[in-house]
């Protein structure tokens, strides 16, 4: 009998990847085939990565209409148009195709944004199951805004009022992801749109109580992970390579689709260092922060007088932003600035004390497995809503205020988050909790470790029986 045969597909995007892939291996190891599909421009940047796969793991490329890339695009509801339409097209030929060749896929898994991949799959009566790589909160969120909160979160930000929705704490208008306020540029729409044709894919739903998988773990999000009936939350996080969780497979050190590539001569800088002295600074593989943010971050790194790395990546438009700050040459003699790197590497060194973050959830879930805390400066997406969480529920970390001017944050700012994150104690030591409760949670016979052996488990369950329904009737 021909074994469960998953196919995990997601957008072609760092911070999509790193967390999906990892789910895909996991998989794997757990002894289903499953193949891995992005787009063809990520897989090709992708083969460049070092890193050994599971052999029951194939990646497979699907065309998204920008087969050289999409960095440059300007108008991203035509991108997202295009990967929907191409998208679907390819994806349905792979599908095929797998099926003609002997290995017909029996379960669907598909992350956040890509929705039309779950139409699709529906359309073609495979199973398949959403995997949230964002933490349950901001699920919740969503799933309210679809449900008849609209308006009262939509207008939090003109009306200044606070946000009550169950199992999360109370929020504001800078609490909130930008997609659902008022004030979010028009350019973000087609975002909102994916989002809601999630939802409504979930409600087709109406005999069953959908499975939703998530990047979390139980400890993590008690309230959020509970606080919808209609959902059943399955916490398969963290999902990180195992040599920096629970160290089950030492191999296992890089998350294997890394789109740029990183220097590695920064090492034996980090190793002079005194423990917990180093200031990590990066934003993201694709916030495109103003030059004049940058310039104020490095003002503040400077007036700290503490060594720091950081992450400084071309902009969207391939422009090397380091060469306009002017401060280059200070920030040079006190620091060692990177264009990309092994973030999660880079925490995991004893000489990292504190990171400086625009509070992408991978990034906030890999300073929680390393034990390292932050200091917050969200822009836009997720971020707000992770940057409240470390800093009123986790307590691992301070978010920085703009100014009411200009919403920048200025220089002082990040000097005083610095001395306030470095100079205590609390943070360092609620960084260290949530770093046992993420190892616990990880390993074998932990909450998330469970979840997803039942999650497999389930499917195996239901293929079968499906298979012996079907010959019974060709008997």
């Amino acid at each position: 009998m021909e074994k469960c045969h998953f196919l995990i597909v997601t957008f072609p995007a760092q911070g999509h990847i790193n967390p999906t892939l990892q789910f895909s291996k996991s998989l794997a190891k757990s002894g289903v085939k499953v193949t891995f599909s992005t787009s063809l421009s990520a897989v090709q940047r992708m083969e460049k990565t070092e890193c050994s796969l599971p052999e029951n793991l194939t990646i497979v490329p699907f065309s998204d209409g920008y087969d050289g890339g999409w960095a440059t695009v300007d108008d991203f509801s035509e991108y997202y148009s295009s990967i929907v339409f191409i998208g679907s097209q390819s994806l349905e030929k792979i599908i095929r195709e797998q099926e003609s060749e002997g290995h017909p896929i029996t379960h669907a898994v598909y992350s956040t944004m890509m929705s039309w991949v779950g139409e699709l799959i529906r359309s073609l009566s495979i199973p398949s199951t959403l995997l949230w790589i964002q933490p349950a909160a901001l699920f919740d969120i969503y799933y309210h805004y679809f449900h008849g909160y609209d308006k009262i979160i939509a207008e939090s930000d003109e009306t200044d009022s606070v946000v009550e929705l169950p199992g999360l704490p109370l929020l504001n208008s800078r609490d909130l992801p930008s997609f659902v306020l008022k004030s979010s540029p028009g350019i973000y729409n087609f975002a909102l749109s994916a989002l809601k044709w999630h939802f409504e894919i979930l409600d087709k739903d109406e005999d069953r109580r959908p499975t939703v998988l998530v990047n979390s773990f139980d400890a993590l999000e008690p309230g959020p992970l509970h606080a919808i009936e209609k959902i059943r939350f399955v916490p398969v996080g963290p999902l990180l390579p195992s040599a920096y969780l629970d160290r089950r497979d030492p191999l296992d050190a890089s998350f294997g689709g890394d789109l740029l590539q990183s220097r590695s001569d920064y090492g034996e800088w980090l190793n002079s260092k005194e423990a917990e002295s180093v200031v990590y600074v990066a934003f993201g593989s694709y916030s495109d922060i103003p030059l004049k943010q940058l310039e104020e971050v490095a003002e503040g790194l400077l007036k700290s007088k503490r060594p720091f790395l950081w992450v400084m990546r071309k902009s969207p438009k391939g422009e090397t932003l380091v060469e306009k700050l002017s401060c280059r040459k200070e920030l040079e003699k006190e620091g060692v600035i990177v264009e990309w790197c092994s973030q999660v590497e880079v925490l995991s060194h004893t000489s990292v004390g504190c990171f400086v973050s625009h509070c992408g959830w991978n990034s906030i879930m890999e300073s929680l497995v390393c034990g390292v805390p932050v200091v917050g400066v969200p822009q836009w997406a997720d971020q707000a809503t992770n940057a409240k969480l470390i800093e009123d529920v986790w307590m691992t970390g301070i978010r920085a205020l703009p100014s009411a001017k200009d919403g920048i944050v200025e220089a002082q700012e990040i000097r005083k988050c610095l001395d306030v994150v470095l100079s205590g104690e609390k943070m360092k030591v609620n960084a260290k909790k949530w770093r046992d409760l993420a190892v616990e949670a990880a390993k074998v016979g932990g909450s998330s470790h469970l979840n997803l052996m039942g999650f497999v488990k389930e499917l195996r369950d239901a293929y079968t029986s499906t298979c012996v329904n079907n010959s019974l009737l060709l008997t």
